[in-house]
C-alpha cells in the first residue's frame, strides 16, 4: 500500500525495512495510516516533528524472561512482555494477554492500537499491552498462580497508578489478576490501584466483565440509529465465546436480535432459535468446556467443526469477537453474498485489510476494533477513577456511563469522518479524530 501523502511513505517504508519480521505490527500500523494523508497536508508540523514517525514506535519495549515451577516440580520458562507505547494522554493503559501466540510483534501491534482506542474513551489513558506465551489451558490453579508470581516479580517494576495500569485480555481473568494483584501488593507494600479488573472485594468495578460485549453493542446501535435501523429483528453471529462475546449475546439480545452462532477456537454452533448466552457462559466461565458442548444442553443446537465456517452462516450483522485476522477475503464476501448489512469488530484487529475492503466496497456498515472495542478500557479508566477517589459506583452508574462513552465515540468517528470529506468511513473517522488528539498533546509537550 502506498499514501497520497510523501512523508507517510517514508515512515511506512523505513517501518517496513526495520520490522519486516512484525508483519501484526505493520498491518496495524499501515491501517491506521491510510485516511491521514489530508490531516498531515493541513500542518506542516506534523512532517518537521516527524509526528507519525515517533509515533508509531513505542516509547518502551520490555522483554524478560519468566521462570515457574510446574506441579510435577519442573521449571518451565515462558517469555513476557510490556510494550509501552504512548503516555503523550496519560499513564500507559491495556490489557495483558497469556497465549502461545503472544510475540513481539503481536504485542506491538495492540499496544499501537490500544493507544488510540484509549484515546477515543476521552478518559486521560495512554496505551500499553503486554503478555506472555504462557497457555493457562490445562494448567491448575497453582501452577497459574506460580506463573502469574513469577511473572509479576519482573513486571512490578515498571507498572504502578501513575505510571503504567495493566488489565485482563485473553487468557488472564478475574483470578490471573486476583494472582498478579496480590503479588503485586506484597512486592510494593501498598494498595493502590495499579491493575484493573479485581475483584469487587479488592475495589474493582461492577459492569468490568460485561463492559466490551455492552460496549460493542451500545456503540452499534447508535451506528445503526444513525441509518434508521436498529437491533430489533436482526440476526446475528458473534465469533468466540469468551467475555467480549458472551455479554455482546447477552446486550444484543436485550436489544431485540436473536445470536445464531457463536465459536470456539475448535468449531461453531448455530440454533435458528438463538444462542442462550447464560449457558455459554456456564459452559466457559464454571465448567471450562469447549462450545461442542453447547447441543447437550440446547438439542436445537448444532456444532461444526472449524471455527472459520461461522461466516457461512447467513445473518444480518456480524460481529468477530475472537482474534486477529479471522475474518479474510473469502468469508468477507461470503457475509456479502448471504446478505449481511453490519460488521461491528469486537475482538482487535479481526479483519484483514483486504476483508475490510471488501465490507466497505459492498456498502455493508462497518466499525474498526479501537472504536467499537473500547468498552472494556473505558470501564477500566473508570475503576481507575473510583480507585483514585476511594468511592464504590452502582452497576447502573458504571452501565450508564459506559454507554455515553460508546455513543461519544461513534459521533466523533461519523462527525470528523465528515468534516474531512470522507462521511459515513467510521474507520476514517476513527483514525483520524485519535490522530489528531495524540499528536497535538506530543507537540504541546515537544520533543522527549
Amino acid at each position: 500500500m502506498s499514501f497520497q501523502n510523501a512523508y507517510l511513505n517514508s515512515v511506512m517504508d523505513d517501518l517496513r525495512a526495520r520490522y519486516a519480521h512484525e508483519p501484526e505490527y505493520l498491518q496495524a500500523v499501515e491501517e491506521f495510516l491510510e485516511p491521514l494523508s489530508p490531516v498531515i497536508d493541513s500542518d506542516p508540523r506534523y512532517e518537521q516533528q516527524n509526528i507519525v514517525g515517533r509515533m508509531a514506535e513505542p516509547e518502551r519495549l520490555i522483554c524478560f524472561p519468566v521462570s515457574w515451577v510446574d506441579d510435577q516440580g519442573k521449571t518451565r520458562l515462558n517469555h513476557g512482555f510490556r510494550v509501552q507505547h504512548s503516555s503523550a494522554l496519560g499513564p500507559y493503559k491495556g490489557g495483558l494477554r497469556f497465549h502461545p501466540s503472544v510475540n513481539q510483534s503481536v504485542m506491538k501491534f495492540l499496544a499501537f492500537e490500544q493507544t488510540f482506542k484509549d484515546c477515543l474513551t476521552t478518559l486521560p489513558m495512554g496505551g500499553g499491552k503486554g503478555g506472555s506465551d504462557f497457555d493457562p489451558k490445562g494448567k491448575s490453579d497453582g501452577e497459574v498462580m506460580r506463573f502469574c508470581q513469577a511473572f509479576m516479580n519482573e513486571l512490578y517494576r515498571h507498572i504502578g497508578e501513575n505510571t503504567d495500569v495493566p488489565a485482563g485480555d485473553i487468557g488472564v481473568g478475574c483470578r490471573e489478576i486476583g494472582y498478579l494483584f496480590g503479588r503485586y501488593k506484597k512486592l510494593k507494600n501498598q494498595w493502590t490501584g495499579a491493575i484493573t479488573g479485581k475483584s469487587l472485594a479488592s475495589g474493582g468495578s461492577l459492569t468490568r466483565t460485561e463492559a466490551t460485549g455492552f460496549g460493542l453493542c451500545y456503540f452499534g446501535a447508535a451506528y445503526l440509529a444513525d441509518h434508521g435501523q436498529s437491533f430489533q429483528g436482526k440476526k446475528v453471529i458473534i465469533s468466540g465465546s469468551g467475555n467480549v462475546a458472551t455479554y455482546a449475546n447477552q446486550k444484543c439480545t436485550e436489544m431485540g436480535a436473536t445470536v445464531v452462532a457463536m465459536s470456539d477456537s475448535n468449531g461453531y454452533v448455530v440454533d435458528e432459535n438463538g444462542i442462550d448466552f447464560r449457558i455459554i457462559q456456564q459452559i466457559k466461565e464454571q465448567k471450562r468446556e469447549r462450545i461442542s458442548t453447547y447441543p447437550n444442553y440446547v438439542p436445537t443446537a448444532k456444532y461444526v467443526e472449524g471455527c472459520a465456517g461461522i461466516w457461512s452462516v447467513p445473518c444480518d450483522i456480524a460481529m468477530p469477537c475472537a482474534t486477529q485476522n479471522e475474518i479474510d477475503t473469502d468469508s468477507a464476501k461470503l457475509l456479502v453474498s448471504n446478505g449481511c448489512k453490519a460488521v461491528f469488530e469486537g475482538s482487535n484487529m479481526p479483519c484483514t485489510p483486504e476483508a475490510i475492503q471488501a465490507i466497505k466496497a459492498s456498502g455493508l456498515l462497518y466499525s474498526p476494533s479501537k472504536a467499537s472495542n473500547a468498552g472494556g478500557v473505558a470501564v477500566s479508566g473508570l475503576e481507575m477513577s473510583q480507585n483514585s477517589e476511594r468511592l464504590y459506583w452502582t452497576f447502573e452508574a458504571v452501565d450508564a456511563k459506559l454507554k455515553e462513552i460508546m455513543e461519544n465515540i461513534y459521533r466523533q468517528c461519523a462527525d470528523t469522518a465528515a468534516k474531512y470529506g470522507q462521511e459515513g468511513d467510521i474507520q476514517a473517522g476513527a483514525n483520524i479524530v485519535s490522530f489528531l488528539k495524540v499528536a497535538d498533546a506530543m507537540l504541546w509537550q515537544g520533543v522527549y
